[in-house]
């Protein structure tokens, strides 16, 4: 909500991401609904403008009366009109950084198709986005003027048939399909002909619309999307308020730059205002600052914000990835607004019967679903070779609990909580494979450069390891002596009490070293009796279940 300073008007601020697949008309489609652009919006880079795409978010917005169905249950109007604010993000498979960046700040999403190509990798993998970050959605099959006339109505019909059937398992099941001409002929043609349902598609707008939650408390952050001077005024910022509020006067920090500045005024799409709150597309304007230093960031209250040099993150597994989720693979992360490579690291509850040797693939779930451990420091944790899938029936969701450690190639700055996509951007986009792979919370940043040194030892993750010895002799009905599962070297002192299993059959513990050259001695339980007879006719395996 903002109050404009030449009047008392209050306006609800709705975001709408306006995601497809490069080519779909998103742009065509947002200059149509618009009726007030920002100085982002439509793309300012030449390059796009030269290749007829969106290489950069573009934002743009129109204002229409309040639905009824937002007034409060007496019928009374919180807010004057609603604005919708579109944000275009790009299509282009190498952007998909941007695409992230963008879907964070959105209350609905428009997912734009092209009738005549249907759903493709990118619109899939812009479905797989807002899902993670977006509570509604609506299908927009553009380029109907494509389809001839007397066969309109029937492709319509099917490619609305299949959308559903591919949205049957997300949680955009049932969601509202309509079709469009956003710009009939294509963007080369004259703007003579008239955009066709584009009024529908508003009404669709407004009924979906729901009153976000929005508070003004908290600590201020803002996601910074372009920077530009103005002569004889400063610098502005514009961007979407995550959290919090900001007002005239206040200072501000961006901290990627260590630096802090006054706001010195604020807009809303060319409308001075006092102040703005979350939820919010603003405009702020700090002076003494070069805009070079900053095109995509976050600004905040002064010292909210930490640097991390690795966090610990809750993970999951994106089900159409197809590739594996292996420790020490580096994979692209995007946190907050940054997207940075990180090597990765999996853990998860110890395995059930850890005393076997483990096999991370066969591994069953540790219990059912929802899976909602709480991390902590004070538990241990079980070292995995790569992510574990659940087996059998289970749907993806019902993965066991896991979490990852994250070491980044070079810090980011970034608030706790805030969502994590790991992803495979080196893919080949031609590829015709989704490239998110994970998605998940951060839980703990770690802001010491020496992190491995000063903080990574409180994370308590062990491995399992299998030795193979052999039984030297008999002292008693209950004692043997073992060799060649320990150098001489070895301190014996970390092993007493490990579980060991003969190949006759009993288990036993390691009661401590035996000799100086490395063997050791283990006291011998029975299932029934502790009496007992060993056969050392033949060498016996001992096996130290966790090492």
């Amino acid at each position: 909500m903002s109050e404009s300073s030449d009047s008392r008007t209050k306006t609800l601020n709705f975001n709408v991401g306006v995601l497809g697949h490069v080519d779909s008309g998103k742009t065509s489609l947002a200059r149509s609904l618009s009726s007030t652009a920002s100085t982002a919006a439509f793309d300012k880079n030449p390059q796009s403008r030269e290749r007829g795409i969106t290489l950069d978010l573009g934002f743009s917005s129109f204002t229409v009366e309040l639905p009824d169905h937002l007034r409060d249950s007496e019928g009374q109007k919180q807010y004057d009109n609603l604005q919708f604010t579109l944000v275009d993000c790009p299509g282009h498979a190498s952007l998909i950084r941007t695409i992230i960046g963008g879907a964070q700040i959105i209350d609905l999403m428009m997912l734009v198709v092209d009738v005549v190509k249907g759903v493709q990798t990118q619109t899939a993998e812009c479905l797989l986005i807002g899902e993670l970050t977006c509570p509604r959605m609506v299908v927009v099959l553009n380029k109907i003027d494509l389809l001839p006339p007397n066969k309109r109505q029937s492709a319509i019909e099917k490619m609305t048939k299949r959308l559903h059937k591919t949205l049957e398992n997300t949680r955009f099941k049932e969601c509202p399909v309509i079709a469009v001409a956003a710009k009939p002929g294509g963007p080369e043609a004259p703007d003579t002909e008239e955009p066709q349902a584009v009024p529908e598609l508003i009404e669709l707008l407004k009924k979906q619309t729901y009153l976000p939650q929005r508070d003004p408390k908290g600590d201020l952050l803002m996601a910074v999307d372009h920077c530009f001077s103005i002569r004889g005024q400063g610098t502005v910022m514009t961007g979407t308020i995550l959290q919090g509020s900001l007002a005239i006067n206040d200072t501000v920090e961006i901290p990627a730059l260590k630096v802090t500045k006054k706001i010195k005024s604020v807009q809303m799409f060319r409308r001075p205002v006092s102040g703005a709150m979350q939820g919010d597309r603003v405009g702020v304007c700090v002076t003494q600052f070069d805009p070079k230093l900053l095109e995509r960031g976050v600004v905040c209250t002064p010292g909210s914000l930490r640097t991390l040099y690795a966090a610990l993150i809750s993970v999951r597994k994106i089900g159409y990835f197809k590739g594996s989720l292996s420790t020490r693979a580096k994979f692209h992360i995007t946190v907050g607004h940054e997207t940075v490579m990180a090597r990765v690291t999996f853990f998860g509850l110890p395995p059930l019967g850890a005393s076997e040797r483990p096999s991370v693939t066969n591994q069953p779930p540790s219990k059912p679903c929802p899976l909602d451990t709480p991390f902590t420091f004070e538990r241990e944790y079980f070292h995995q070779d790569e992510y574990v899938i659940a087996q059998g029936e289970a749907s993806p969701g019902c993965d066991p609990e896991q979490w990852a450690l994250l070491e980044f190639e070079r810090p980011v700055t970034c608030p706790l909580l805030c969502l994590v996509i790991g992803s495979k951007l080196d893919t080949d986009i031609h590829a015709n494979a989704c490239r998110l792979a994970f998605q998940g919370r951060l839980l703990q940043g770690f802001e010491d450069k020496g992190y491995a040194e000063s903080a990574l030892p409180r994370l308590r993750i062990y491995k399992t390891k299998h030795k193979e010895g052999q039984v030297e002799r008999v002292t008693d009905d209950y004692t043997v002596i073992g060799r060649n599962l320990f150098k001489k070297e070895t301190n014996l002192q970390l092993f007493i009490g490990l579980k060991v299993t003969l190949s006759t059959g009993e288990t036993g513990v390691i009661e401590g070293g035996f000799g100086q050259s490395g063997k050791f001695k283990i006291r011998v339980q029975g299932k029934n009796n502790p009496q007992v007879r060993l056969d050392t006719t033949n060498p016996t395996t001992v096996a130290p279940a966790t090492v």
